[in-house]
């Protein structure tokens, strides 16, 4: 247990992909899910390097997905917005 590095574990954010995946992007979701359960994986048999690269990437997957989704839902807010203004009553 030399500098803490034995019981260091990435973070896998599988609760985030999860989010990600049913809120805001599917696509993006299901590949930072499956880079989760690798971050997850990896931390079980002590492979901390490629728990960390995996849980990074998952981290990127996620921030790329909430973007997408946001983005797409101010898109749709905006289009329904300007479809109701011009739909005759």
């Amino acid at each position: 247990m030399e500098g803490g590095q034995s019981h260091s574990a990435a973070r896998p954010y599988l609760g985030w992909s999860v989010f990600t995946t049913i809120c805001c992007c599917l696509p993006l979701g299901i590949a930072a899910i499956i880079c989760s359960c690798r971050a997850l994986d990896a931390n079980q048999v002590g492979e901390s390097a490629l728990a960390e690269e995996a849980s990074r990437k998952a981290k990127v997957l996620n921030i790329i997905g909430l973007v997408c989704g946001i983005i797409m839902l101010i898109v749709i807010s905006v289009l329904l917005s300007l479809y109701h203004k011009h739909v005759p009553k």
